[in-house]
């Protein structure tokens, strides 16, 4: 026997229902057979859910959450590295720019200061504080103002 959640797409409504098998249920949804219990609709269709697995008796490890926080934290830095443009100082100024229509949107990420922070909160410039542990090494200035 196997129990599916369903929902029924003419009114919404979420149930369960048990079938012999998986190739049974396949037949019945196939054939039409398988009703909504609220307004009988036939437009019936699976939901996403999880397995109800058995486990042995042996006691499973506690995940590592201190672990778990640096291996986030990690590849948060390199997704902001890979996918975000260091503007540095010029982060207020960019942001702005941005969200005037100055300038194509793109991520990017920076410092600003403490007033910086509170005018581009107060205009509405949508721009958040990164994270120490989420930020990436700040990359480093050629001579002549690149970055490397």
């Amino acid at each position: 026997m196997i129990r599916y959640a369903l929902i029924c797409g003419d009114c919404e409504h979420a149930f369960e229902a048990w079938f012999a098998s998986s190739e049974a249920y396949d037949t019945q949804a196939r054939r039409r057979l398988v009703a909504c219990p609220e307004c009988d609709g036939r437009s019936v269709s699976k939901q996403i859910m999880a397995p109800a697995v058995r486990t042995s008796e042996r006691k499973v490890a506690e995940p590592d959450a201190e672990a778990f926080a640096k291996e986030f934290a990690k590849r948060a830095r390199e997704h902001v590295a890979e996918n975000f443009d260091y503007v540095g100082e010029d982060f207020a100024e960019e942001a702005r720019a941005m969200y005037y229509g100055e300038t194509d949107d793109r991520p990017i990420w920076g410092e600003t200061t403490p007033e910086e922070r509170e005018a581009l909160k107060a205009e509405g410039v949508p721009a958040l504080p990164l994270p120490a542990p989420f930020a990436p090494k700040k990359p480093k200035r050629r001579p002549g103002g690149a970055v490397n």
